[in-house]
């Protein structure tokens, strides 16, 4: 079964923007870094993009279930790209005013998502589900291999205010591909702050009361907690600080595993759709073997070379990323499917708050555990948890994991 018209528009739409994005998220930390040479100010940039979402993303759910979610997307990626005109128009392009500038992005961005995250599953029929994310994340990869590098260029050719007209444009042309979506979404409007308190209320009830979602939320929040440091601080440690790469071969490592990530999502959007989720199991085994032979390699066990470890790595990369995809794919279908579509903007607004803040606590606990001891030690602990986690998991709520609920139009968990 082919993914239709509408969801087609989607995915364009969004890769657009995305690809507009990377570029702009590559430029904008050089210029802060070439204007201020600090770190410090590095990190005033990040958190003026994490702690506004953190902040609105509850109320950004309630705004998406009560409102057109097509015209939310399409208004706030027009207002962004408005909104990037505007600076460069008005040059204002000072380290404050982009500070400033960061933060209402944020927000709209907050809002933005909301509504496309409520929308994506009714554009598809749910049996597709699995098609259509790896789709999408195909995509997302590809704007991620492709944005970085050009972002460096444009950058170096035509500096910050190039880079941000590119991300204006960007997203006027995800508004035009959005705007011809057919999508209608009718319900009650707000008519008070008190509805907005009544309406968290009831995302998050239900997220409470429901035991096949809270099992795959809970799930998905231990997995986070323990692989996000692998990602943003252990294989970047262990490639530069240990194994001694070069920074070319460690972005080649990088483009290793996003290369794997795409072959993942691509073979789940070819071939398996939705019988991948029945892999799960079988997928967190695998995933858990990458770990350790990752944890070898940087150990003093590994009698590799410099040259040959990278090898083995690039190997092992591109392996890891094809799992990866078949963990993370089933596992947001089933989340998807599983919410009716009147509270589907809320309830996913509560787990991404959630998600959010699970995420820097592996990290907080890995930086200082690699100043204490060597990284094969500290990555074989995680591997230890995630393990326990999964036999847990596995134990107790095997047939939760791998069976699949939907909500059909009369409001019925099937």
């Amino acid at each position: 079964m082919s993914l239709n018209r509408n969801f087609w528009l989607f995915a364009i739409g969004r890769f657009i923007s995305q690809l507009g994005w990377a570029v702009q998220d590559v430029a904008l930390p050089l210029y802060v870094l070439d204007q201020t040479h600090s770190g410090s100010m590095m990190t005033a940039f990040i958190l003026a993009e994490m702690i506004p979402v953190l902040i609105i993303m509850p109320f950004a759910g309630v705004v998406g279930d009560r409102y057109n979610r097509k015209w939310l997307m399409v208004g706030f990626d027009l207002a962004r790209g408005a909104l990037l005109f505007g600076v460069i128009a008005f040059d204002l392009l000072g380290i404050y005013q982009l500070l400033a500038v960061q933060v209402v992005m944020a927000v709209m961005g907050a809002f933005f998502s909301a509504g496309t995250g409520a929308m994506f599953p009714d554009l598809v029929q749910p049996d597709e589900l699995e098609k259509a994310n790896s789709t999408v994340s195909s995509f997302t990869i590809l704007a991620r291999l492709v944005g970085p590098a050009l972002g460096g260029f444009i950058y170096a050719v035509g500096g910050i205010k190039l880079a941000i007209l590119i991300n204006a444009v960007s997203f006027f042309g995800s508004g035009l591909f959005e705007m011809l979506i057919r999508y209608e979404w009718r319900t009650r409007e707000l008519e008070g702050f008190s509805q907005v308190i009544e309406d968290l209320k009831e995302g998050i009830g239900f997220l409470r009361s429901n035991r096949y979602l809270s099992t795959l939320m809970f799930f998905a929040l231990f997995m986070i907690a323990l692989g996000q440091p692998f990602g943003a601080v252990i294989m970047p440690y262990s490639y530069r600080e240990v194994l001694k790469f070069s920074s070319y071969q460690f972005g080649l490592l990088e483009s290793a595993f996003m290369g794997g990530a795409l072959l993942g999502n691509s073979l789940i959007a070819i071939k398996f759709g939705k019988k991948a989720g029945r892999y799960l199991f079988h997928t967190l085994l695998l995933d858990g073997v990458m770990i350790l032979a990752f944890t070898w390699a940087i150990s003093p066990l590994s009698s590799l070379g410099r040259n040959e470890a990278f090898f083995f790595l690039a190997g092992i990369n591109i392996l890891w990323g094809s799992i990866e995809a078949f963990i993370d794919v089933p596992i947001n279908s089933k989340i998807q499917r599983a919410i009716p579509s009147e509270l589907r903007g809320r309830v996913m607004c509560a787990m991404a708050v959630l998600m959010h803040i699970s995420s820097p606590l592996g990290l907080l606990a890995v930086g200082p555990l690699l100043d204490r001891f060597p990284a094969w030690e500290v990555t074989m602990a995680i591997w230890v948890g995630m393990a326990v986690v999964v036999a847990y998991f596995w134990a107790r709520y095997r047939e939760v994991l791998l069976r699949e609920e939907k909500f059909e139009e009369n409001g019925r968990l099937t």
